[in-house]
């Protein structure tokens, strides 16, 4: 049985493979991006409330009213920007979801997407599997920054469209209101349509401030605005997410969108829009109190630190003062052999780039990363 192969990659996710290899070797897992601690009680209980007291059937195809109102009134106060619920917003099975089908909804065979690498793992097959090309194009490592003059010359007739990232996955760079201005000269004066994946942008630190492409009006004209609840409110398991766009390409989202899940979980609609309207500690700040937790810890292992985290769940840290494997390898003989997992970034580039650089996730309970950097410290130097 000869069956078409849709896309480039090959085998399993490499957060698969870690995750695997940190169960069969009884490691910590600092690779996969989930959290290891409890969500919010109140959001639990509203998901028990919401099945108990019938909430149980299809939600409306773009979402419940109720949490669409929501999601808009928290845009208007955090960014003071406008969004229409009913036009504007469409509530997703998480964001990945919401990144295959925008591009769904705007790709041809022949067309091209720049991704800037490294770049979050399913953007390129996602690509692919419509039939269009990813021209990839490299951060400027270690600081991450764009080399705006490579995007400027990645344009051709054929592009349709970019992918962009911030807070940035897997390196935690942030992108500031230079890199949105040096973007819409970019794509002024052609019909590339941007997809602006911002799924930690309730994760900045140090009083830095994540800018969302939606107060960007000119490039808000254009593009997809990608969002993750389960980043949000570290329940990742739920997969739930929406998109944000302008009326016409949301409209486009929604022709997919129908046909390939129609609605999304309705309990946990009504959970996430009456937690929505509760005040709650920041998550930035839980999560910069681990990032700076971790550090403090990290600070006494042979790893080196070029940049801390802006933003996301993420660290990426040096190991070349310890040896110079490949990080592949190097990733897989942490874990068998310190019992700490890890993500190699040159996962993350689809030539397998690599700058000797791992990613540890330090959005765990405090113990988790105690014992994980007992386990680091023991690790030699060269």
């Amino acid at each position: 049985m000869q069956l078409p192969q849709k896309h480039s990659a090959t085998g399993t996710t490499i957060f698969t493979v870690m995750s695997a290899l940190a169960q069969q070797h009884n490691a910590i897992n600092l690779s996969q991006g989930f959290p290891d601690f409890h969500i919010d009680e109140r959001l639990a209980s509203a998901l028990g409330r919401a099945a108990a007291d019938g909430y149980n059937q299809y939600a409306p195809m773009a979402g419940l009213p109720l949490l669409r109102q929501a999601i808009a009134e928290s845009f208007q106060k955090r960014y003071n920007v406008t969004v229409d619920p009913d036009t504007e917003v469409t509530i997703t099975p998480g964001a990945t979801y919401a990144i295959y089908t925008a591009f769904t909804a705007i790709l041809s065979p022949g067309d091209e997407v720049i991704v800037l690498e490294p770049a979050y793992d399913s953007y390129i097959p996602n690509i692919e599997m419509n039939g269009a090309r990813a021209i990839c194009i490299p951060l400027s490592a270690p600081s991450f920054s764009v080399d705006w003059q490579r995007v400027r010359n990645a344009i051709t007739p054929r592009t349709r469209a970019i992918i962009v990232n911030t807070p940035h996955n897997p390196t935690g760079a942030i992108w500031t209101i230079n890199d949105w201005n040096m973007l819409a000269d970019a794509v002024r004066d052609t019909d590339i349509i941007v997809l602006s994946d911002e799924v930690y942008e309730q994760l900045v630190y140090d009083d830095r401030q994540h800018i969302s492409v939606l107060q960007h009006p000119e490039l808000r004209a254009r593009s997809f605005a990608l969002y993750s609840f389960g980043k949000v409110y570290n329940n990742t398991g739920w997969k739930m997410g929406y998109c944000i766009a302008p009326p016409a390409l949301t409209t486009a989202f929604r022709r997919i969108h129908q046909f390939l899940c129609f609605t999304v979980n309705t309990p946990a609609q009504y959970a996430l829009a009456q937690h929505l309207a509760h005040a709650t500690e920041p998550i930035h700040s839980i999560m910069q109190r681990k990032r700076d937790h971790f550090l403090s810890l990290m600070a006494h292992t042979p790893f080196t630190l070029h940049t801390p985290a802006q933003g996301s769940y993420f660290q990426v840290m040096s190991y070349e003062r310890i040896s110079d494997m490949h990080d592949k390898q190097f990733a897989e003989w942490l874990t068998k052999e310190y019992g700490v997992a890890t993500i190699p970034v040159s996962a993350f580039y689809s030539s397998g780039h690599d700058d000797r650089l791992i990613r540890f996730c330090f959005a765990k309970k405090e113990e988790t990363l105690e014992q994980a950097v007992e386990r680091l410290k023991n690790v030699p130097t060269l």
